[in-house]
């Protein structure tokens, strides 16, 4: 199969696939359940990860942050005279991916585009979700939808730009006597190093932090990661964010930007671990410590969807992107963020979003 489609192509509606999370109290340990099932993982750490829901109301944001990109995709799409339905699936609670499909099905969809909530490559933010879409079509059986996937965004100018606004609103909000002074930490979601050696997902947030920074002016930054799980022998992605607001503390910084890269909304490791914990060991620290936002509804980030979405529509189309890097394909290869068939101990652990 060749890696770029060339080929127009028609679809009946657009799927919006994504992590799901719980959406009261009642919810929490049911999808805690869901998203640990066959890792082995023990019920006091799934009692300790549902505290961190509990202390939001058992809400995760993530459902509602999506129904809001995807109302202000559907008047994006609309502006351009684009009839496409979009539908909404989730990997790990309501609205799940096999009923989302099937309801599809019963509304005669036969060819759906997929836009999965990840800018960058790895087996939890790309694969597992083709591995999801085959397991639940199959499930299905006759008249499921068949699907093309939109390609992994990371150095798209959209998402970039839009990255690159919010990092103006944070730097705003200092004055302009301290913005030398200012240290910028982008941070993503940790996954296991052997997960990370066989995609491209370091290699790429790397990029779209150099160019983040290069378009919103920023010379002092660097990257970090947040939300680790698992047993605490098995190796990680590092440094920790905690342990870079140490490091610069240490050093003399004073002022610093914390920017979730890694996420595409306010997830709940968004809000928890940086908006929580990172911000009171800053304070502890004495530091001056403001959190970027997301793009989430950046209208630059509403477009790029609608952008990447007409790509497939096209023939031999252009598929911009910044940097030094090429756009990511639109057909994985087989081996594409692979890992190994039985899972190592080091992927048995609580990921509760996508990377």
């Amino acid at each position: 199969m060749p890696r770029f489609d060339d080929e127009a192509r028609d679809y009946d509606a657009l799927l919006v696939l994504s992590f799901g999370g719980p959406e009261g109290p009642d919810d929490v340990i049911p999808f805690l359940e869901n998203v640990t099932r066959g890792r082995g993982i023990p019920r006091e750490r799934l009692l300790e990860v549902a505290e961190h829901y509990y202390h939001f109301g058992g809400v995760s944001p993530i459902n509602a942050q999506n129904r809001e990109l995807i109302a202000a995709l559907e008047a994006e799409l609309a502006a351009r005279g684009h009839h496409l339905p979009v539908y909404f699936g989730n990997r790990n609670w309501h609205p799940f991916l096999t009923d989302t499909l099937m309801q599809m099905r019963a509304d005669g969809v036969k060819r759906m585009l997929v836009f999965v909530t990840s800018a960058f490559s790895s087996y939890s933010g790309c694969r597992q979700y083709r591995e999801d879409l085959e397991r639940s079509c199959s499930a299905i059986g006759d008249g499921a939808p068949e699907w093309d996937k939109i390609r992994v965004f990371y150095n798209h100018p959209g998402f970039l730009e839009a990255m690159a606004d919010r990092m103006r609103e944070a730097l705003a909000q200092f004055p302009d006597t301290s913005r030398d002074a200012i240290e910028v930490v982008y941070t993503a979601h940790s996954i296991p190093l052997s997960m990370a050696r066989n995609a491209a997902y370091e290699a790429q947030l790397r990029e779209a932090t150099r160019i983040v920074s290069e378009l919103a002016g920023i010379s002092r930054f660097r990257l970090a990661y947040q939300s680790r799980s698992g047993a605490p022998h098995v190796p990680w992605l590092e440094p920790d964010i905690l342990d870079v607001l140490d490091e610069l503390h240490a050093d003399g910084a004073s002022n610093v930007i914390v920017a979730p890269i890694g996420f595409i909304s306010d997830h709940l490791e968004v809000l928890f671990d940086l908006d929580e914990e990172g911000a009171e060991h800053a304070r502890l620290l004495g530091m001056t410590y403001v959190r970027a936002g997301t793009v989430g509804t950046h209208p630059r980030f509403v477009a790029m969807i609608r952008e990447l979405i007409e790509e497939r529509l096209t023939a031999n189309p252009e598929r911009p992107a910044l940097g030094n890097k090429p756009p990511v394909h639109d057909n994985c290869p087989a081996n594409c963020c692979a890992i190994a068939a039985t899972r190592p101990a080091a992927t048995r652990s609580v990921t509760v979003a996508t990377p």
